[in-house]
């Protein structure tokens, strides 16, 4: 889908068709966009029709609202149209420009009513879906919901911090997995996928600013870890152990990797230029220090 999906002429045209979905006035035209825009429109009245069975949070509604009423404003949705026009303007013009000026409110006006009640909607999925595990119906869009969060945080310390946050998950999940090795296996995957990922983005900014504090977020995750996934042991699976086994060695190299830049700044060595999944790797101290 193009860039401009959301000019002006497919914002009102997408207005039109969320306004015949709804029952209102049919528009005898059809636009080039209506194909891509149908889809749009489809999962509007799914998101209407089909709303889970969870309360939004106050706090949500309330931020909802104030950004909504912003965007109002900013928009002019709910003003009235001004019509005024300089004298050169010809007659057909200016009867018709009020008539423009409306379309355009009510086009806003739509796209945001929609937009606002995307948000609730998905909001609502999202935490129905919190506690979905491998499997689940709505596994995918707590997936989906973890790739949203990362795309929002404002740093890398944070990303860090949700990929390890996200670790934790994926062991949770691991532990309800019973008589299935492959999909065990598959969890484990991908907790030590996240485990790598937000031991990079901590190391990298640890050694980059000569900050410890990323590291300490390393250590305060590999503590409780380790002892979690050292609990995945005691299956009777022998091939669920082994494999249990390479996650814990994966905890012991972020460790060993984390000591190795905590070292390095204690020492004054500069940033390291060389650097692998778990981040930058640094050489040791000089002896002579």
């Amino acid at each position: 889908m193009d860039s401009d999906l959301f000019s002006r002429r497919r914002a009102e045209r997408f207005a039109q068709l969320l306004d015949e979905a709804n029952g209102g006035r049919r528009h005898h035209v059809r636009s080039r966009a209506d194909d891509e825009l149908a889809a749009l429109v489809t999962v509007g009245r799914r998101l209407t029709a089909d709303r889970p069975a969870v309360e939004v949070d106050t706090e949500f509604r309330t931020g909802l609202r104030a950004m909504l009423l912003a965007t109002a404003e900013r928009e002019g949705v709910g003003s009235a149209a001004k019509t005024d026009t300089p004298a050169a303007t010809s007659g057909v013009r200016a009867a018709l420009l009020p008539a423009v000026t409306g379309r355009r409110a009510r086009a806003r006006g739509a796209i945001l009513v929609g937009v606002a009640a995307g948000a609730v909607a998905l909001s609502g999925i999202s935490a129905a879906s919190e506690n979905a595990l491998p499997g689940d119906a709505l596994y995918g869009m707590k997936r989906s919901t973890e790739r949203a969060q990362l795309a929002l945080a404002s740093s890398d310390i944070g990303r860090g911090q949700l990929f390890l946050d996200f670790a934790r998950t994926r062991l949770d999940e691991a532990a309800t997995v019973r008589g299935d090795r492959l999909g065990f296996s598959a969890v484990l995957d991908d907790m030590d996928a996240d485990t790598r990922q937000g031991v990079r983005l901590l190391t990298t900014v640890s050694a980059q600013r000569s900050d410890p504090a990323g590291l300490d977020a390393i250590d305060a995750f590999l503590t409780g870890q380790r002892q979690a996934v050292s609990g995945l042991l005691d299956r009777a699976d022998h091939v669920e152990r082994d494999r249990t086994r390479r996650s814990l060695a994966l905890l012991d190299a972020a460790g060993r990797r984390a000591d190795a830049i905590r070292e390095a700044i204690t020492c004054g060595l500069p940033a390291p230029t060389v650097s692998d999944a778990l981040g930058p790797a640094p050489a040791g101290c000089p002896t002579d220090r």
